[in-house]
């Protein structure tokens, strides 16, 4: 629901820009930069991330409570033509999400009920930008690609599991990507705010070594999936 308040927020903003300002001519900003073969940049953001469950048997869902984590990385842009960029935004991305299970008389304490899992993310994207046509100083855009990250929070070779009260994750989640955003050409630099979701595509979860276990047992796939809210410039 958030995500889609956030989208439809972005577009009631473009709509609302006035025609006139973006199509009357103006003094560009850096005619140049897009005819560039290769450039660079950086960006940090934020990011909320989620889980999605698949179940072997109908439970009561596990809730996951989310936080707001911290994105930090560069950009290679390589353009491919007019309007077609490919790019790789390498960087960090730390996150925690805690897993709220429903009571359960396997369950011995109350502190069995929760589970942090905190993740520290290093991020290897590939993706292709789609551009429009330059509006004086404006540009929007869309996204979308592959990735993958190596968690290095996800204890996933930890001999403890969470009957020692540990919640392990695979370390190489593989991803799914799309987004949007807006090339702002400014006097310096190009600034670019973009939002991006992201859904993995395989099994993170490491079950516990009793197959009953009240924590993996039931669980058939398990995967990430979460918002990107970025700041990048040029």
């Amino acid at each position: 629901m958030r995500i889609i308040v956030v989208v439809a927020f972005f577009f009631t903003f473009i709509q609302t820009i006035d025609a006139q300002w973006l199509t009357r001519p103006r003094v560009q900003n850096d005619q140049n930069f897009d005819k560039k073969p290769i450039s660079w940049g950086y960006y940090f953001g934020i990011n909320s991330f989620d889980y999605n469950f698949d179940y072997q048997d109908q439970q009561e869902d596990i809730q996951v409570e989310r936080s707001v984590g911290f994105n930090v990385g560069l950009i290679g842009n390589l353009r491919l033509s007019e309007y077609v960029d490919l790019r790789t935004e390498p960087g960090l991305s730390f996150t925690q999400r805690n897993l709220i299970y429903a009571p359960d008389p396997r369950f011995e304490n109350e502190s069995d009920l929760i589970r942090e899992v905190p993740a520290t993310y290093i991020y290897l994207p590939l993706l292709l930008k789609i551009n429009t046509k330059r509006l004086n100083n404006v540009r929007p855009f869309v996204t979308f690609g592959v990735s993958t990250a190596i968690n290095l929070s996800s204890n996933e070779d930890n001999p403890d599991d969470n009957f020692a009260g540990q919640f392990r994750t695979t370390s190489s989640p593989f991803f799914y990507e799309v987004g949007f955003g807006i090339d702002l050409y400014l006097f310096y630099f190009k600034f670019t705010p973009s939002i991006r979701g992201v859904f993995a595509t395989s099994d993170e979860l490491v079950r516990d070594s009793r197959p009953n276990s009240p924590w993996t047992g039931n669980i058939n796939k398990l995967s990430s999936r979460g918002v990107f809210l970025n700041f990048t410039f040029q």
